[in-house]
């Protein structure tokens, strides 16, 4: 098991940047493919990036490709999310999830708690 956490969120103007931070518990979180969700309120949650267990294969969702940078440092159990060139219809609450490389929330088997990123116009 792991266990995740989030940070890195706030308020940021349009065309800024932020960079998220998924820290994971455990030795075995190196092993584990993690992937970055987001949602707003009414909405399902909608696949961001993921990133294997070694960083050798990433995968974004057409509407950050370009913006977003998935990576990780195994040695600081961590995975990140650079976001460039935000636009205010990112704003969401970002989750990150492990154990799978997958645009399907229910590939993965746990959940960090979220941070909120709010883009202003």
């Amino acid at each position: 098991q792991v266990q995740l956490v989030e940070s890195g969120g706030g308020l940021v103007q349009a065309g800024g940047s932020l960079r998220l931070s998924c820290v994971g518990s455990g030795r075995t979180f190196r092993t584990y493919a993690i992937g970055w969700f987001r949602q707003t309120p009414g909405k399902e949650r909608e696949f961001v990036a993921a990133i294997s267990w070694n960083g050798g294969t990433t995968v974004y969702a057409d509407s950050v490709k370009g913006r977003f940078t998935i990576s990780r440092d195994n040695a600081k159990n961590t995975v990140y999310l650079q976001m460039n060139s935000l636009k205010p219809e990112d704003t969401a609450v970002y989750y990150c999830a492990a154990n799978a490389i997958s645009r399907h929330d229910a590939s993965y088997d746990y959940w960090g708690q979220g941070t909120q990123v709010t883009v202003s116009s």
